[in-house]
């Protein structure tokens, strides 16, 4: 039997320390399989859980969200990890209120089109899905500060990823990332970036200018580790941001003196010799 307005009502919860004072509701178990169409009256909802408990009830999972969702728009927070979704459908961008969206741990390739105009969005979890391009939508989230995208088959970056000013936290490792667009390097508020178990062999240029990365101890394992580095090579990277803004700056350094001395060689040879008589 479907659970009635006044049942879910009696379910929220206001005292999450992680959502304090934030309405709460959690669906579970059975419930996840037959979501009542009940809970889309719930209007002044701020945090809906859709996840499974990763401890038991696995076996119950959502299939796919339903249109009905984009009616709750005082969400601020929508957790859907950990389900078996294929999609996300394009009511979710009606959620104009939403700050964490997690969809982590599910079967996804793509997001709906309209999806930037989630413009309040500071946190999205994608990881563990299956995307093989990098969604360009998610270069739109100007207020985003975190973007996890681990454990994905991503190839490579657009260089629109730079838009993101205001990103702290970029996780993208377990990848499939051959390079990283020198556009990533003007993410100057990014204090972790995990690019750890790709296929990158050279760093982009101006790397050392990603001068707040946090290169301490819990980091230096995951941050570049995995990666057949050549430019900087490994031992360089694990010394942080500024050894790796020293060595590349040596090799551009060495790059402008031999093309220097090539031009010189070159206009040498292509000299007249001097005319004689006049």
């Amino acid at each position: 039997m479907a659970l009635s307005v006044r049942q879910l009502r009696m379910r929220i919860d206001c005292d999450d320390p992680l959502f304090y004072g934030m309405r709460k509701l959690k669906i579970r178990g059975r419930d996840l399989t037959n979501i009542p169409n009940s809970l889309f009256n719930l209007i002044d909802l701020e945090v809906l859980d859709l996840s499974p408990e990763r401890q038991s009830c696995l076996d119950y999972k959502l299939a796919e969200i339903p249109p009905n969702i984009g009616k709750l728009v005082n969400l601020k927070v929508l957790c859907l990890d950990t389900n078996e979704l294929l999609e996300v459908p394009v009511q979710i961008c009606l959620l104009k209120n939403l700050e964490r969206l997690a969809l982590s741990n599910n079967n996804l390739t793509s997001l709906p089109a309209g999806f930037a105009d989630l413009e309040n969005l500071t946190s999205l979890h994608i990881a563990n899905n299956d995307f093989t391009e990098f969604p360009k939508e998610v270069c739109q989230l100007k207020n985003l500060q975190f973007l996890d995208l681990s454990d994905n088959h991503l190839v490579n970056l657009p260089e629109e990823i730079g838009e993101l000013k205001q990103l702290v936290t970029l996780l993208l490792f377990y990848n499939d990332l051959t390079s990283l667009p020198d556009s990533l390097c003007s993410l100057t508020e990014l204090t972790c970036l995990w690019v750890g178990n790709n296929r990158i062999q050279q760093l982009p240029r101006r790397f050392g200018n990603l001068r707040k990365l946090d290169w301490g101890v819990r980091y230096t394992s995951s941050t570049l580790d995995g990666n057949p580095l050549i430019h900087p090579p490994i031992e360089i990277c694990r010394m942080g941001p500024e050894a790796i803004e020293k060595y590349l700056s040596s090799v551009e350094a060495g790059r402008r003196s031999q093309r220097s001395r090539h031009t010189e060689r070159r206009s040498d040879r292509q000299t007249p010799p001097a005319a004689n008589g006049y």
